[in-house]
C-alpha cells in the first residue's frame, strides 16, 4: 500500500457533532491521539439550530454554531487532530479497521468511534427537489429570515416542527401547517405553544400532493386524506420537518442496525457488534436525540475505546 495514501492511527472518530467532538475529548485526555473527521456537516445538526436553551451550562442560553466552536476548541486544546473531509467506505474485516476518507485516503485504526448523526428526511416530491434552495428548505432556523412578512408552509407533526413553525410565526404572517393525521406527535408542551399562537394555521388530516411555481415556490396543493377535498394555498416558502434519517449507509453489512438504519449497541455501552468499532449520538439514538445524550454517549465510546486499547495493549 502507498504510504503517502495510508495512515496508521489508534483511534479514529467519524462525525462532529456533540458525541463526536466529546469522544476527541476523552480520547485525547486518555492518551489515544484521536483523530476526528468532520463529515460534510461540521459541527452537526447544531450548526443549523439557533437558540440551545436546555443543554447544561449555558445559563443565558447559545447559539446552537457557537456552541458547536466550543466543542471543537476544546477537543483540539486537549491535543485531538480534527480534520476536514468524508468517510465513504469501511472494511472491518480485520484489524486494523480501513476507512477511506473521500475515497482516496486510507485510514487504518485499533478503534473506531462512529458518531456521523442522522440528516433530515424529505417527502419525496419531485417539486420538493426541483424548488429546494428556491423556496424549499429543511431548516427554518437557517433559511426562515427570507420569508419574514411573507406566507409559509411547514409540513411535520413532532417537536422539531413545532419548535420551527414557532421560530416562522416570529418572522412570518401566516404559517400553515400540515399534519397527516388528527393529532400530533409533538410533547404537550409544544402542542400548546403551536395552538396558542394566532397566526399559526393547523390542517389535520392533510397531505402534500405538489408544490407549484415557476421558478420559486409560488403555491401548494393539499388534500384532505379523510375527505379527499384538494386546495392550493399561496405560500413563498415550503418548510419539511417530518424527521431524520440516521447517516449509517457505509457501514451497512458490517454494523447491526436496526430497521430505520440506527445502529444497535450493546445496552449499558457504546459497542457495537464489532469488537472495537463503538457508535454514539444519534446515528444511534432515535429515542432521545438531544445534544446533552449525544455527548453523553460520546464519552461512553472514548471509555469504550480506551478500556478496549488498554486489554490489548496498544494503548
Amino acid at each position: 500500500m502507498d504510504n503517502n495514501n495510508s495512515e496508521r492511527i489508534h483511534c479514529l472518530i467519524i462525525g462532529s457533532g456533540p458525541a463526536g467532538y466529546t469522544a476527541a475529548i476523552y480520547a485525547a485526555r486518555a492518551n489515544m491521539k484521536p483523530v476526528l473527521y468532520q463529515g460534510i456537516q461540521p459541527g452537526g445538526q447544531l450548526t443549523i439550530t439557533t437558540e440551545v436553551e436546555n443543554y447544561p451550562g449555558y445559563a443565558d442560553g447559545v447559539q446552537g454554531p457557537e456552541m458547536m466552536i466550543h466543542f471543537e476548541k476544546q477537543a483540539t486544546r486537549m491535543g485531538a487532530d480534527i480534520r476536514y473531509g468524508l468517510a465513504t467506505k469501511v472494511d472491518f474485516s480485520a484489524q486494523p479497521y480501513k476507512v477511506w476518507i473521500d475515497d482516496e485516503k486510507i485510514l487504518e485504526a485499533d478503534a473506531v468511534i462512529i458518531a456521523t448523526g442522522a440528516s433530515a428526511k424529505w417527502l419525496g416530491l419531485e417539486s420538493e427537489e426541483r424548488f429546494n434552495g428556491f423556496g424549499v428548505s429543511a431548516c427554518a432556523v437557517c433559511d426562515g429570515f427570507f420569508f419574514r412578512g411573507k406566507d409559509v408552509a411547514i409540513v411535520g407533526a413532532g417537536d422539531t416542527a413545532a419548535e420551527e413553525a414557532l421560530y416562522l410565526s416570529k418572522l412570518c404572517t401566516t404559517v400553515h401547517m400540515f399534519i397527516r393525521r388528527d393529532e400530533m406527535r409533538a410533547s404537550k408542551v409544544m402542542q400548546d405553544r403551536v395552538k396558542a399562537t394566532p397566526n399559526i394555521k393547523i390542517y389535520w388530516n392533510t397531505d402534500t400532493e405538489e408544490i407549484l411555481g415557476d421558478k420559486k415556490v409560488e403555491s401548494v396543493r393539499i388534500k384532505n386524506n379523510k375527505t379527499g377535498e384538494s386546495q392550493v394555498i399561496p405560500v413563498n416558502g415550503f418548510f419539511v420537518a417530518i424527521g431524520h434519517q440516521p447517516n449509517s449507509d457505509i457501514f451497512k453489512g458490517w454494523i447491526d442496525m436496526d430497521e430505520a438504519g440506527y445502529i444497535k449497541t450493546i445496552p449499558g455501552s457504546a459497542r457495537t457488534n464489532i469488537e472495537g468499532v463503538f457508535a454514539a449520538g444519534d446515528v444511534q439514538d432515535k429515542i432521545y436525540r438531544q445534544a446533552v445524550t449525544a455527548a453523553g454517549t460520546g464519552c461512553m465510546a472514548a471509555l469504550d475505546a480506551e478500556r478496549y486499547l488498554s486489554a490489548r495493549a496498544i494503548l
